[in-house]
């Protein structure tokens, strides 16, 4: 197993902890999750819309083979979510330090990398 290899695993392996973890926030109606798409104006359905969504990605991310497809459904997901910490939240959300704009700018880099990694692979599965 070679160093990028290696990386791109604990990457989407580190990214589906973070996305299963989250689940628990959204699907149970948490303060902060309700607080967040509360703000958003989306609150309830966008939570638990982002939630089914997160489900997913984090599920795929867990097999190398479909990792790529986890990363094409959360680039968008963790772009709206920085862009929402940013102009609508706040980098520091409930005192919580900046930690779920970390994570979501984690998340976005990881799957940048993951899909650069699996373009080859990506195109001979389209032309199949």
């Amino acid at each position: 197993m070679n160093w990028l290899h290696a990386l791109e695993t604990a990457l989407r392996l580190l990214s589906a902890l973070i996305l299963a973890q989250t689940l628990w926030f959204k699907f149970s109606g948490e303060i902060e999750s309700v607080w967040i798409f509360t703000q958003l104006g989306v609150e309830p359905w966008g939570r638990i819309a982002a939630g089914a969504v997160e489900a997913i990605a984090a599920v795929l991310f867990l097999s190398a083979e479909t990792s790529v497809w986890a990363a094409w459904i959360v680039l968008p997901v963790m772009a709206t979510a920085i862009t929402a910490h940013i102009f609508v939240l706040g980098i520091v959300v409930m005192n919580d330090g900046g930690l779920l704009f970390a994570l979501a700018i984690f998340i976005l880099c990881s799957a940048v990398f993951i899909v650069v990694r699996n373009q080859q692979k990506l195109r001979r599965c389209m032309r199949h």
